[in-house]
């Protein structure tokens, strides 16, 4: 068993949800968080789209989602769901058509908007199409595009805007006895949207897909999101996430994951510790955590690794992660195993060797899962 095992006091309880299928990947209830990203090639660049749902799909997402804003990309989509192994959301805007030809497509969801895609009538033909081809939807509530009643209801766009907005389409999904669907109150403003989720988890069990929208590059994006999609999974409010970052959708996957690993709820793969580094480091700690971080992106097993550069706080970090190395004297610094000292190693090897431990660990916890199942 990894050391890195939930303790009681990091324990988070989440939200009671009912659960719904995007695909074959269950969201809500006590599924585990998925993690999403969306694609941002061109849809009728089929070729593009499918190695960017793959790469997405090797770093770990569980749903993508594609654009389909035209008829080109409905057919597109079609070429598309057969190639890729992990299930298609198809984003649909302002033309109601698209859902229906995306569900017929192959889709596992359609993501919505309730501001843009019309009247109840057409929603109405939306879910017919999303009932014949088992398909589930996600109501996308955005603050950039409310309905127009609402905004001259509250003034501008608030969390009460969204959350009316929200619940009026999930009246109208459950008056047509549809009830395959997730919700989202996405907006750029992290208090705003913290505010929607917040209201929104007290007043429907939908499964909850979290993001903060057009948060920004990967940088100033991937700090708002931690921020405002952190304080949310705390609170246990959350099933599935996505990342919006101006940068390539691996990125998002790979943030997301972390956000997750941060607070327990979630863990793949190897989760690095490291110091800053200062000083009093015993080799360059920057610099091996780059080539362990690119060394290590294969292990899909959940594991710890602390990197250390000297005996202040290695040792400590190195009692409660798999594999650990704390830096010395000498040109050598000292390798633990399991929390515990094992042996000293030459600075100028450590990385090839702690690679070398590391893919031994993950094949050791791999084993040890399979007898117990």
């Amino acid at each position: 068993m990894s050391l890195h095992a939930i303790r009681p006091w990091r324990h988070i309880e989440r939200r009671k949800s009912r659960q719904i299928m995007v695909g074959n990947v269950p969201v809500g209830g006590d599924a585990p968080i998925t993690v999403q990203t969306m694609t941002n090639t061109l849809t009728t660049d089929v070729k593009a789209t499918i190695a960017q749902v793959q790469a997405a799909t090797d770093a770990g997402a569980d749903i993508v989602r594609i654009s389909v804003p035209d008829e080109a990309s409905s057919r597109a989509l079609k070429e598309i769901v057969p190639e890729v192994s992990v299930p298609i959301v198809a984003d649909i805007h302002f033309h109601y058509k698209r859902g229906i030809e995306a569900a017929e497509a192959g889709a596992a969801c359609l993501r919505i908007n309730p501001g843009n895609i019309g009247d109840e009538t057409r929603v109405r033909e939306v879910i017919k199409a999303a009932v014949d081809n088992n398909c589930s939807m996600r109501i996308g509530v955005n603050a950039g595009s409310l309905e127009k009643h609402l905004l001259e209801k509250y003034g501008e766009p608030c969390p009460d805007a969204m959350v009316e907005s929200g619940l009026d389409h999930i009246k109208l999904l459950q008056d047509n006895d549809f009830h395959d669907f997730k919700i989202s109150c996405k907006a750029s403003d992290v208090f705003m949207a913290a505010a929607a989720y917040q209201m929104l988890a007290e007043q429907t069990d939908a499964p909850i897909h979290l993001g903060i929208t057009e948060a920004g590059g990967l940088t100033s994006g991937t700090i708002k999101s931690a921020i405002g999609l952190g304080n949310l999974l705390w609170m246990g409010i959350g099933d599935t996430i996505r990342v919006s970052l101006s940068a390539d959708p691996v990125e998002e996957i790979k943030v997301g994951y972390e956000i997750l690993k941060s607070l327990g709820l979630r863990h793949r793969g190897v989760n690095i510790i490291s110091c800053p580094s200062c000083a009093r480091q015993g080799f360059d700690v920057i610099k091996t955590v780059e080539t362990l971080e690119k060394r290590l992106e294969h292990i899909k097993t959940p594991m710890s690794l602390s990197i250390i550069g000297c005996v202040v706080n290695g040792p400590g970090e190195a009692l409660m992660t798999d594999v650990g190395f704390t830096g010395g004297g000498a040109g050598n610094g000292m390798v633990y195993l399991a929390g515990k000292q094992s042996h000293k190693m030459d600075n100028e090897k450590m990385v090839d060797h702690i690679v070398e431990q590391v893919e031994a660990k993950a094949a050791e916890i791999e084993k040890a899962a399979q007898a117990a199942e």
